[in-house]
């Protein structure tokens, strides 16, 4: 199996039962800055999803009505808006080194 894993440089990505089963796997492992959300696609999902949850009339008063809710808004957006994360993520990649060099990470 040959693959690339992203994960950010917080403990559990880098312990080293994490490292050695991605060794085993063949793997390699990209480093990511800690504390980036904006890289990672599935915060932009969330940010989207916890905004369309928020603009209800009425709040999720219980867990079930709250997993009900984000059944229905995950299923609302659209796939194109997806694409448009995943194919966005080169660009994100591209300033990363810069931003790392400037001081930004």
């Amino acid at each position: 199996m040959t693959g690339l894993a992203v994960g950010q440089q917080t403990r559990p990505h880098v312990a080293g039962v994490c490292q050695q089963f991605l060794q085993d796997e063949g793997i390699d492992a990209m480093d990511w800055p800690a504390r980036s959300p904006d890289l990672n696609p599935i915060e932009h999902i969330w940010d989207i999803m916890s905004r369309s949850i928020h603009q209800r009339h009425v709040a999720p008063q219980t867990v079930q009505e709250l997993a009900d809710a984000l059944v229905q808004v995950w299923e609302e957006i659209p796939q194109e808006t997806i694409r448009h994360l995943i194919r966005s993520m080169p660009r994100r990649l591209e300033v990363v080194p810069v931003a790392v060099v400037d001081g930004a990470f």
